[in-house]
């Protein structure tokens, strides 16, 4: 196999077939390791052993007739997930990597199976032994999996590997379905073709100037997009080294997160903006003493909105462990664009602003973090959401895609499709465009995104981002939790108000006029507004994607219908 430092030969047609030929040229190559405790406890796998593994997986599917259909993957995360997705990839089955339900906790991961299991219909559902014995009285509760034939592939035969085929696979096939995380709707399946993939792939490496020589370390959920793609694809398509992890392990402990960078010495790894504030929070100064973090040289941050504060506190705090501040990337991207849509600006560091139409119709409101520049390949551009006009630059409107990354379109969902991904400009015909979803605006080629179009808060004709009020709320009291506020309008009377809902901790005695007065007051200096309503609500009640986003639509119809668990109003 031809390859450069900076990744495979163009020959290579998929990632399918670049680990077949990895298996050949590098069979002893370590492909990846996962740190079963979080710490030292390793488990590996060569690339030749992950071809025979994906071999025996797509020998499976492919004697129950599967080629072309969908398979769901429950997965804890782990070794077993990557096997079984690459057998998908094999046996041209189209996998779904979706979140795995557990016993006594709460509905709303069973939920979000539900949702997708009755839109992609899948005609198997792969995962292991042990967690079919587990619960396998809870995925009865899904009716929508009664016809999908459930199978364990960490207990195939290794010589069923002799009996699999190579299937008719191009860049226009369909890969997999990767779900969005439904932050403002129902969860829908992004379908992602390898050609999607394999450009992503080469837009993620340009972007931050990665090779066979970088390490990655990641925590980040194998069903999500930012773990799949970048944490787990990303180094296989590199020929580089990967160690990941659990991320119950992280949260649990987040110091375990930094400790394998310094021993690894990883070139590269992030996640979203809470993660960094949790290290924070969590490691002691004590702690952080054992760190060494000099080789770290891709910190990047996304998934959510990027804080400067954020930013800030993170590298004065881990700045005597070797932590280049440099090395903060906010990055940009979505499920539809296969990930990646902006980010990396070769070591000149994170860009701060202030928001202020080019028009100068709003006033300076909140600092905001660009997220980079286009990654290669990409077109972005900027329009008004409701005409479909260019904005002038600097102009804040909604941020669309163009690229060969950006997928093609919702399983099964036609009209949404055309809405959101063939997409034109009213003044010049150009398209077609991925509308996001996602309110910004470009200054000196740098994107800035400032919210969801969807959660925008508008009131009396002045916008607020839900996001911002979120961040004062939260850093009004300490008995409110970090990260689990939601900022959302109502309309009373005609007028558009503001409504708040906040979680308290479970363990914090409560004052609740303080809370409200403080939530109030907070609000008030800050943004000039009134809180018409504010809930206090129990631990862990405020819907939540499955990547940790505020689900503001969904607290507003609990809100609006009263099915909040509210500690006090």
């Amino acid at each position: 196999m031809n390859e450069s430092a900076h990744g495979p030969a163009v020959e290579s047609s998929t990632l399918a077939e670049l680990l077949r030929e990895r298996a050949i040229h590098q069979p002893e190559g370590r492909a990846y390791t996962f740190l079963i405790d979080g710490e030292e406890e390793e488990a590996h796998v060569t690339y030749a052993e992950l071809d025979r593994q994906a071999r025996a997986v797509g020998a499976l599917l492919q004697s129950y007739g599967t080629g072309g259909e969908r398979a769901l993957l429950l997965y804890p995360p782990g070794l077993e997930f990557i096997a079984a997705f690459f057998g998908c990839l094999y046996a041209a089955v189209v996998g779904i990597p979706a979140p795995l339900p557990r016993l006594g906790r709460s509905d709303r991961v069973l939920s979000r199976l539900r949702s997708i299991a009755n839109d992609a219909q899948p005609m198997v559902a792969l995962t292991t032994s042990p967690v079919l014995a587990a619960v396998k009285d809870l995925f009865a509760q899904v009716p929508e999996l009664s016809a999908t034939r459930w199978l364990t592939t960490d207990n195939v035969a290794s010589d069923l590997m002799e009996e699999w085929w190579a299937p008719r696979v191009d860049r226009s096939t369909l890969a997999y379905l990767q779900y969005t995380s439904g932050s403002t709707a129902a969860p829908k399946g992004v379908m992602v073709s390898h050609g999607n993939l394999w450009q992503s792939q080469q837009m993620i490496r340009g972007a931050f100037g990665h090779s066979k020589d970088s390490v990655f370390v990641g925590w980040l959920p194998h069903y999500h997009d930012m773990g799949l793609v970048g944490n787990i694809l990303q180094p296989l398509y590199l020929g580089c080294r990967c160690v990941l992890m659990s991320p119950l392990l992280f949260l649990q402990r987040p110091f375990r997160w930094l400790e394998a960078i310094s021993r690894y010495q990883a070139t590269t790894s992030g996640g979203p903006n809470f993660a960094y504030d949790l290290c924070v929070q969590k490691i002691p100064p004590a702690e952080r003493s054992r760190l060494h973090l000099r080789s770290w040289r891709v910190a990047f941050n996304g998934s959510e909105p990027v804080r400067p504060d954020t930013l800030e506190r993170f590298s004065a705090a881990f700045a005597p462990c070797g932590l280049d501040p440099l090395a903060l990337q906010p990055v940009y991207g979505l499920a539809e664009a296969t990930l990646l849509a902006s980010g990396g600006r070769n070591g000149s560091g994170p860009v701060r602003t202030q928001v202020v139409d080019a028009a100068g119709e709003q006033e300076e409101t909140s600092r905001v973090v660009g997220c980079g520049q286009p990654a290669p390949g990409q077109e972005i551009v900027i329009a008004e959401p409701d005409t479909a006009m260019r904005r002038p630059p600097g102009g804040i409107g909604e941020v669309w895609l163009s690229g060969a990354n950006v997928a093609e379109g919702y399983w099964n969902q036609p009209e949404e499709t055309k809405r959101v991904f063939q997409a034109h400009l009213a003044d010049t015909g150009e398209g077609p465009f991925l509308r996001t979803g996602d309110l910004g605006f470009l200054r000196d080629g740098e994107l800035f995104v400032t919210g969801r179009l969807k959660d925008l808060i508008i009131i009396r004709g002045q916008n607020y981002y839900p996001q911002d009020i979120e961040w004062t709320v939260q850093e009004s009291h300490p008995s409110l939790r970090p990260w689990c506020s939601a900022a959302f309008s109502i309309l009373v009377d005609g007028e558009e108000r503001l409504a708040i809902v906040a979680e308290v901790e479970a363990h914090a005695p409560l004052e609740v006029e303080a809370v409200v007065g403080a939530i109030r007051k907070a609000v008030s200096e800050q943004y000039g507004l009134h809180a018409h309503a504010v809930r206090l609500v129990e631990a862990a009640t405020i819907p939540k994607t499955s990547s940790g986003k505020i689900q503001r639509q969904a607290c507003r119809a609990a809100f609006q219908s009263g099915a909040l668990s509210v500690v006090e109003t």
